[in-house]
């Protein structure tokens, strides 16, 4: 006799809770490249003057990888690259003025949900404030 499984378990809100975050969030290509650029940006700024090899820690991934990255950053405009001053050899990573824009802007992700929240109800949109706040006190 197979034994149906409760709602109610763990493992089925896990379950639903992942199918529904994907209908909600927007996870393609385009999701995937702006979260790994910002991901960049945001290690650039908490370590500035950054280095290539701060960054790739940071971001857990390998110095050749992440220098292709910020190649591609400093030619969008966003990152400066300047030699280091103690050491010619090495450079320093900095976020431009332009840099420093894409980062305090919202992710597209927030501006998508921010319009689904914006079709809730009020009773609705309470309901969500209460799940994130418990969702957020089991981090």
């Amino acid at each position: 006799m197979q034994q149906i499984s409760s709602p109610h378990t763990p493992a089925a809100l896990a379950t639903r809770f992942t199918n529904v975050a994907h209908k909600w969030v927007e996870d393609g290509p385009a999701e995937r490249a702006e979260a790994a650029r910002r991901k960049l940006l945001q290690a650039i700024a908490e370590k500035e003057p950054a280095t290539l090899n701060e960054v790739a820690a940071a971001v857990a991934r390998g110095a050749p990888a992440v220098s292709r990255s910020v190649e591609a950053l400093v030619r969008a405009g966003l990152v400066e690259r300047q030699a280091d001053p103690d050491n010619r050899r090495r450079l320093a990573l900095r976020l431009s003025s332009a840099g420093l824009d894409e980062l305090s802007r919202n992710p597209s992700a927030n501006r998508m949900l921010r319009t689904k929240f914006e079709r809730l109800a009020h009773s609705e949109l309470r309901a969500v404030e209460r799940a994130v706040e418990i969702l957020e006190r089991g981090l």
